[in-house]
């Protein structure tokens, strides 16, 4: 009996022991993309660019305009093919693709339960959760051309969810959102990520958005000018010099985004403590 008693705490220690090395493991690779090239009509738009998303990561691509970020996502995702270069995706991974632009007919009778459907057949019931799950379960009905800017690309997310996604590829997610929107919408991805634990790769220009919001940075500009962690990439002379004095300052307002609160306008307002502080 008393061997027995002793043997009770050793299960229960080894069991904890076999879990935190499963958290310590490496997370699963769902997407490598190594030495790609691509050059159009001769116009080289990639150079000998790698990156790696694995599950439960965020993993942000961030540049000027025409810097080669959504090629790069097309390219990642098999909808466009390199000169050169290998791309691997996990074999069978389900993926979810929410695009930078999506243009709708006017003329086109078409709501917002059936555009999310349109390649990937479900109930209402299962569109319903996919928009309470983003914040647009009130637009199931409406027709897509009513709904607002920051909507749709809620809507948009929704259709990508859809597909029980373990990766999931964002182009510029919050184009054409007010201030506010944009910051409930990282939010809403960052939340996502951790219910869902899916890998999600990103594509942005709102650097004082995405830098804290995100566990890898590749700054793009038809080359990796820099790659790491945002606190490293923030510090990179090469990103210094691709973004300048701006970028860093609208980086420190995000990095310090604890200490204060926004106006209706995206403005820093100093919080009464704060100024009690002053």
């Amino acid at each position: 009996m008393s061997n027995r008693v002793e043997e009770l705490p050793r299960a229960e220690m080894a069991a904890r022991t076999i879990s935190e090395e499963r958290r310590t493991l490496p997370a699963e690779p769902l997407l490598t993309v190594e030495n790609v090239n691509l050059a159009i009509r001769g116009n080289p738009i990639l150079r000998d660019v790698s990156l790696r998303v694995t599950a439960g990561e965020i993993v942000a691509l961030i540049g000027p305009n025409g810097a080669g970020k959504s090629t790069l996502a097309r390219v990642a995702l098999g909808l466009m093919r390199a000169d050169s270069g290998r791309v691997w995706r996990k074999p069978g991974a389900r993926v979810g693709y929410m695009p930078q632009r999506l243009g709708v007919d006017d003329a086109l009778p078409l709501s917002v339960r059936r555009f999310v459907t349109l390649g990937t057949p479900a109930s209402r019931e299962r569109v319903r959760e996919a928009l309470v799950e983003v914040g647009a379960a009130h637009t199931l009905d409406a027709p897509v051309q009513a709904i607002s800017g920051g909507e749709l690309q809620r809507v948009l997310l929704a259709r990508a969810l859809l597909r029980e996604p373990e990766l999931l590829v964002l182009d510029e997610p919050i184009q054409g959102v007010d201030v506010n929107g944009q910051y409930e919408l990282y939010d809403l991805i960052s939340g996502l990520r951790q219910r869902r634990g899916c890998g999600i790769l990103m594509v942005s220009h709102e650097l004082h958005l995405v830098m804290a919001a995100t566990d890898h940075v590749l700054c793009l500009n038809r080359h990796v000018c820099c790659s790491g962690h945002p606190d490293h990439v923030a510090r990179d002379p090469a990103y210094l010099k691709l973004f300048g004095l701006d970028g860093v300052r609208h980086l420190a307002i995000y990095h310090h985004h604890h200490n204060h609160r926004h106006d209706l306008h995206g403005a820093v307002v100093e919080s009464a403590e704060d100024g009690a502080h002053g």
